[in-house]
Parts: C-alpha cells; sequence; structure tokens
C-alpha cells in the first residue's frame, strides 16, 4: 500500500514471484470512472472508492476462501479502507511503501501509460493515513532490497 508511484505494482509482482503468489492488481478493480476522473486530475473522494473496495475485498475474500494467499497492490490510503479490505479475510499484513514526495514525484513523472497523473500526488499525501504495525519499505530500496527486507520479516529469519 501507498500512494500513487511508490512502486506498489513492481514490489507486489516481484514479491508474489518470490513467494509464489497469485498477484491482484488493485487498479484493475477501479469502474472505467474512476480511472477517468483520475486521468482528467481529479481526486477520488469516499464515494468514488466505495464500489473499488468493495470489488477489490471481495476478490481477496474469494482468495481467502479458497485458502489462497495473494499478493494485492492497492493505495489503501485510510485506516478505514484497510479495515474494508480486511473485511472477511483470515489474515491481512500491510506492507506500506513510504518515502520522500519529491522521490515519489519523479517516478511518477518517468512511468508510462499510467493513468495518474502527478498532479494528484499532493492529495494522495493529504488523505495518506500511515499505517500502524506494517511493514514500512523505503521507495529509494531496489526491489530487491524490498522483498528481502519483507521476506524476512514475514519468514522470520534470513533471506537470500
Amino acid at each position: 500500500m501507498g500512494v500513487a508511484g511508490a512502486g506498489k505494482t513492481t514490489l507486489g509482482k516481484a514479491l508474489a514471484e518470490a513467494l509464489n503468489w497469485p498477484f491482484v492488481e488493485g487498479d484493475d478493480y477501479h469502474p472505467p470512472a474512476n480511472k477517468a476522473k483520475m486521468a482528467r486530475g481529479e481526486a477520488l473522494v469516499d464515494a468514488d472508492r466505495a464500489p473499488w473496495l468493495t470489488a477489490l475485498s471481495q476478490r481477496m475474500a474469494a482468495l481467502d476462501g479458497q485458502s489462497t494467499d495473494a499478493i494485492v497492490a492497492c493505495s489503501a490510503l485510510k485506516e478505514r479502507y484497510r479495515a474494508r479490505l480486511a473485511e472477511g479475510v483470515s489474515d491481512v499484513r500491510f506492507v506500506f511503501l513510504s518515502g520522500r514526495p519529491e522521490a515519489i514525484a519523479r517516478r511518477i513523472r518517468e512511468r508510462q501509460g499510467h493513468f495518474m497523473p502527478p498532479t494528484l500526488l499532493e492529495s494522495q499525501l493529504a488523505a495518506l493515513e500511515p499505517p500502524e504495525g506494517a511493514i514500512r519499505v523505503a521507495v529509494e530500496d531496489t526491489t530487491d532490497e524490498q522483498v528481502r527486507s519483507i521476506l524476512r520479516r514475514i519468514t522470520g529469519g534470513p533471506c537470500p
């Protein structure tokens, strides 16, 4: 979890590969109207996020119901969003990608083909409620460093 441009998808895919778990891209669960709104540079409000949170929560609960562990990449900016996502799921651990706003803004500017413009970073940072108890990793670390750090914390031992 984290703001746009923090590297959620890149890290999520790498972590899912390391664990041999399925990867779920949270952006895929946004209705087209949400993506269009963000592409226009308009920040989402709670009413916009409600159907997205419901759909993503249902996907997570379905995977849990199949006893399938998975990695889900999504912003989950507020505590109530995280609580909604965790409904009906037996075990959820949050990884919080955090870093300097300048570094994140640079990443957003450099990526290609994403609907989220750099102008929305400020609104995401304003909405962000940093999670307590989450595994925190720095956006400035390499993806390999992030994966090793997370694996070390969830397995309790050294990782390659």
